[in-house]
């Protein structure tokens, strides 16, 4: 619970897989915790983490387009909110585990992918946050300050997304470049918003669509940097 408002997250780990002795925090996008955050945190769990998907928006809410826009949109103007909402899902997850921030990444979609930078601006220190296909605009007064980012940061974008403008990647490399963060950026090739969904179709045009090829090359990357964030 945060204050009166229920929330209900889904954990999600395989005793009969060999544990990494980590855990990752996902966030999901704008239409609230869903099957896509379900299936990310078993095929983490398939890797050995222990994987729980936060529900910022509350219990039973999963709003659906446009009225989903709306619920990002209210969250994405009330940072302190979200970072409120997402600090009580890191908190459940530290229950779940037993582990502290050193041994827990966080991982985001869309809407996510906005609140895992919202972590890393907050100062939280865990090993890694990754943003897939996330807005990357900080709130006004809220932007990550001079040494005050205590965890690394992979960007996994698309090179053609078209609701996040170069104007905004660009003020978010020299916002993160000027607080003196670790930060690695991957753009994909012809990769638009929503990449990793499948079910966002295969329309370029839309703005939004699923592109296979840069799905598998993110999740590896996410991999790879969790190999690296983790190491002893």
């Amino acid at each position: 619970n945060d204050g009166d408002t229920a929330l209900e997250g889904f954990y999600a780990h395989d005793p009969a897989v060999k544990s990494t002795g980590k855990a990752v925090l996902i966030v999901h996008q704008w239409t609230g915790l869903g099957e896509n955050e379900k299936m990310r945190a078993r095929m983490l769990a398939n890797l050995g983490y222990k994987a729980f998907a936060l529900d910022i928006y509350g219990k039973g809410v999963r709003p659906v387009p446009p009225a989903a826009g709306e619920f990002a949109g209210k969250y994405k103007g009330d940072r302190k909110l979200y970072r409120q909402r997402l600090a009580a899902g890191l908190a459940q997850l530290k229950k779940l585990t037993g582990l502290s921030e050193k041994d827990i990444s966080a991982i985001g979609y869309c809407f996510g992918g906005n609140g895992v930078l919202e972590i890393a601006r907050a100062g939280t220190p865990l090993a890694g946050v990754v943003s897939f296909h996330g807005g990357l605009g900080a709130a006004e007064g809220m932007a990550a300050k001079k040494e005050g980012v205590k965890t690394k940061i992979l960007v996994l974008h698309g090179a053609d997304d078209p609701y996040v403008p170069a104007a905004e990647v660009a003020a978010f490399k020299k916002e993160i470049a000027d607080a003196g963060a670790d930060l690695t950026f991957v753009a994909y090739p012809n990769a638009v918003h929503a990449f990793t969904q499948v079910g966002a179709g295969d329309d370029n045009s839309k703005g939004a669509a699923y592109n296979a090829l840069a799905d598998e090359k993110s999740w590896q990357a996410m991999r790879d940097f969790f190999d690296k964030v983790f190491a002893k």
